[in-house]
């Protein structure tokens, strides 16, 4: 297994026997991931829990296992299925531009007849157009909670929101649907009508997805908090420390108001896979979205008790 240093990124070969996983996700299906760790190192990732089982010691962000899997042989398998490309990960990298596994992936589910989500940060996607095209059902998120590139800056190390924006119109232009996954929303501090504004004319769908703190990074947010945004300390202690759901119920009446007044669906559930008219993109609330399970593709909440 041959290990390389890139500037300060520890990157590997790691051998796969399968590169397809069977997803735990709201929305169902596969969930494919071309690589172990992301160089994005976004400060609220969920995902560095994946260090538990890839026996990394490094800080998340700073390494990169390439995966090396067997040729998806029989495409069709998947076919009617919902396949996730970067769960866990950014299938656009930097580093894809040298190891081509998203690329690799999508040839190999050519012919499958699989509906593909690809979840992003990243303006590379845009490089892949021709293949995405060719392959059915595709949708292309992007993960934008913020129209402030110093906040962005702060919180990831991706392309800016800028270059996000612009990649979003040229994938919908092309008449591929689009996703703004407005998330994590940070509580005052993501404007999401400023971002359904800037948006509305080029995606298909509004995801929103609440600040989930969880883990090791819970300390780090809240302490660059109390450093940058000293007066929503009491705001987050409510909701993080106290349980306190009133917020984002309040964002989530703000959010239906907003779609009934601009003339867009407002769902908890964006299956079947389907495309918006024009600027009345479907706002899918994913707001503590831990509550809604299953594998089957039906993306259903569980019932409150």
């Amino acid at each position: 297994m041959a290990e390389v240093k890139e500037s300060s990124i520890l990157i590997q070969d790691v051998e796969t026997k399968n590169i397809m996983t069977k997803s735990t996700l709201p929305v169902g299906g596969y969930s494919v991931n071309p690589y172990v760790g992301c160089t994005h190192g976004c400060k609220y990732c969920y995902a560095s829990f994946m260090k538990r089982f890839t026996g990394h010691t490094e800080p998340w962000g700073t390494f990169l296992d390439v995966k090396h899997w067997p040729a998806i042989k029989n495409p069709q398998k998947y076919k009617g299925q919902r396949v996730v490309i970067g769960s866990v990960t950014d299938g656009y990298l930097p580093q894809e531009v040298q190891f081509q596994n998203t690329r690799k992936l999508l040839e190999q589910l050519r012919g499958s007849e699989a509906e593909i989500l690809i979840c992003t940060k990243s303006d590379l996607v845009i490089r892949d157009i021709d293949l995405l095209k060719k392959l059915g059902k595709v949708t292309v998120s992007w993960s934008i909670n913020t129209l402030d590139e110093g906040f962005k800056n702060d919180m990831d190390d991706a392309v800016s929101i800028k270059r996000r924006l612009e990649a979003m119109k040229q994938i919908y232009d092309a008449g591929i649907r689009t996703v703004c996954f407005i998330a994590p929303v940070f509580p005052g501090i993501t404007d999401f009508e400023a971002i359904f504004h800037q948006v509305r004319n080029q995606c298909d769908l509004i995801w929103l997805e609440n600040l989930n703190l969880r883990g090791g990074f819970k300390k780090d947010i809240m302490d660059y908090i109390c450093k940058k945004y000293p007066d929503l300390v009491p705001l987050y202690d409510a909701i993080y420390n106290k349980g306190d759901r009133s917020y984002f119920r309040g964002l989530e009446d703000q959010a239906e108001r907003l779609a009934k007044e601009n003339s867009c669906p407002f769902v908890d559930n964006e299956l079947p896979y389907g495309r918006a008219e024009p600027g009345h993109p479907v706002i899918v609330d994913y707001f503590y979205h831990e509550e809604v399970r299953g594998s089957e593709n039906t993306g259903r909440r569980n019932p409150k008790k």
